[in-house]
């Protein structure tokens, strides 16, 4: 199955590659949701190697991971359009008036390391997609993480001026 535009990134052909598979078989997706837990992620390396990702790096193969774990997790059959900041926020009724909202986005706008962002991020993505039915863009997430030991001011910037720039009543929350 091909969709009518072929993405144009090594990012957005993996994520199309993702749903592509995800949707058909179900042990792929098994596999991939293993991949952001360190003590099961080498089950999803066969996945990943394949599809060129360096294995040894353990950014990248951490990144990759938690992106196709979360991905496997979804109810989404395509990529949306929500970044992490909005999701952050329609995670919470108040949306980025909650104090909880502002917690949880503090605590990923401190980490200092790829590493330790996808620490933070696996268990709020698992928050994110029990709480908001519209889906993430998960190629905007996944390039955000690979620039973020390079630029992470930037991609935290980011990720805060899409948490306020959102709509405070919590549209799209379940």
């Amino acid at each position: 199955m091909s969709t009518l535009t072929e993405p144009q990134t090594r990012s957005g052909a993996f994520i199309h590659y993702l749903f592509e598979h995800c949707q058909h078989d179900k042990g792929f997706a098994a596999r991939l949701r293993r991949a952001s837990n360190p003590a099961t992620e080498y089950q999803s390396w066969e996945i990943l190697g394949r599809f060129g990702i360096n294995l040894e790096n353990d950014a990248e193969r951490r990144v990759y991971g938690l992106v196709s774990a979360a991905l496997a997790n979804s109810r989404a059959q395509t990529n949306g359009s929500l970044r992490l900041g909005q999701a952050v926020a329609l995670s919470f009724p108040d949306g980025s008036n909650s104090d909880q909202a502002k917690a949880r986005l503090r605590r990923l706008l401190a980490c200092e390391s790829v590493e330790e962002v996808c620490r933070i991020l696996r268990p709020l993505l698992s928050l994110i997609q029990s709480r908001v039915s519209q889906p993430l863009d998960y190629e905007n997430l996944l390039n955000d993480l690979l620039f973020f030991n390079r630029g992470g001011e930037r991609v935290r910037a980011r990720w805060a001026q899409q948490f306020y720039a959102s709509e405070p009543k919590g549209e799209g929350a379940k």
